[in-house]
């Protein structure tokens, strides 16, 4: 439809000033509907929203118990990097080397001398005292494999506790997050099967079958401007937004989960110097002695290192996105 131009208000019709308008901008968007969630809430999966310095896009995330879970195959996506590629090969090569340091007729020598030396001792030394080592012996298995059993069970339940932790899954395929300008065109990628990590899900067939355009409308919770971090963290402390630099830091963390991207999970791990920028962004935003000492601790923290930290994150995430329009 063909946008008309504005026309002019005749006389006897009074004019509205800028509070009236102010007010009636206000009032439209309270009338506004807002997106409905029925169909998120049943599939339990979200649509969610990511600013990229290439540009911002549309994808999907869900969290499910990690043993319900096949990680996305990153084989292929690895090939293609040739850095990543020739280190494999640098590491391959490494363990296939031998170093030889004995001659093989001496080693086997010396080997056999020791055997032969070993049977005369175990000859000169049986009697009593060897009897009541080979109980103690006997006794100190039986304490071991208690323990192994114990240790064993322990680790069981470890695994198990593990498999119950839910994960963050995206919408990716081989490796890379794939990220839609539009909602139509997320929306006629499900619909067409393609392949994906989140078809896996028990409800991605629901959803394929009952998603519209108007329903991708993610949350403010789900919308993260990963574009804007580096720019902020250089504007020194007074200019750093703790929300946006905390939402960075939540979803930079799935992504490198869901990807399969150690070196930023590694940079964001506990008690490194981001994680350490994250918990007193944290500590600052609380009342109290907390947010002061969170303040504080926030002036200690080099502006440079964070933004330089925070580049190579984005970088990397960028580097494993497919753009589809």
């Amino acid at each position: 439809m063909a946008r008309q131009s504005p026309q002019r208000p005749d006389a006897d019709e009074p004019e509205l000033d800028d509070t009236d308008t102010s007010a009636a901008a206000d009032e439209v968007e309270v009338d506004r509907p807002a997106a409905d969630r029925a169909l998120w809430d049943e599939v339990r999966i979200d649509p969610v929203e990511i600013a990229l310095p290439a540009g911002t896009g549309f994808t999907l995330r869900a969290y499910r118990p990690a043993r319900e879970l096949t990680p996305t195959d990153v084989a292929e996506r690895d090939q293609d990097d040739p850095f990543l590629a020739r280190r494999q090969i640098v590491e391959a090569e490494e363990e296939d080397e031998e170093v030889v340091i004995l001659d093989e007729e001496f080693a086997a020598l010396s080997a056999e001398e020791d055997d032969e030396d070993e049977k005369s001792d175990g000859k000169r030394r049986r009697g009593k005292a060897d009897a009541d080592a080979d109980a103690a012996d006997d006794e100190a298995d039986d304490k071991a494999g208690d323990d192994e059993a114990g240790d064993d069970d322990e680790a069981d339940e470890d695994d198990d506790a593990a498999g119950d932790e839910e994960v963050p899954v995206f919408l990716t395929h081989k490796g890379r997050l794939l990220l839609f300008k539009t909602p139509e065109s997320l929306v006629t990628f499900i619909r067409s099967g393609a392949p994906n990590d989140l078809s896996q899900l028990d409800s991605w067939n629901e959803l394929s079958e009952r998603l519209e355009p108007a329903d991708v409308a993610p949350l403010d919770e789900d919308t993260y401007e990963l574009d804007l971090v580096v720019e902020n963290l250089r504007g020194g402390h007074d200019a750093w937004d703790p929300a946006l630099l905390i939402e960075a830091g939540e979803v930079a963390r799935d992504l490198a989960y869901a990807l399969r991207l150690p070196a930023v999970l590694d940079m964001l791990s506990a008690g490194s110097s981001l994680d350490d920028l994250d918990e007193a962004l944290r500590a600052s935003v609380n009342g109290g002695i907390g947010g002061f000492l969170g303040r504080r601790r926030l002036k200690k923290i080099g502006a440079q290192t964070a933004s330089l930290g925070w580049r190579t994150i984005v970088g990397k995430i960028s580097a494993v996105v497919d753009w589809r329009d």
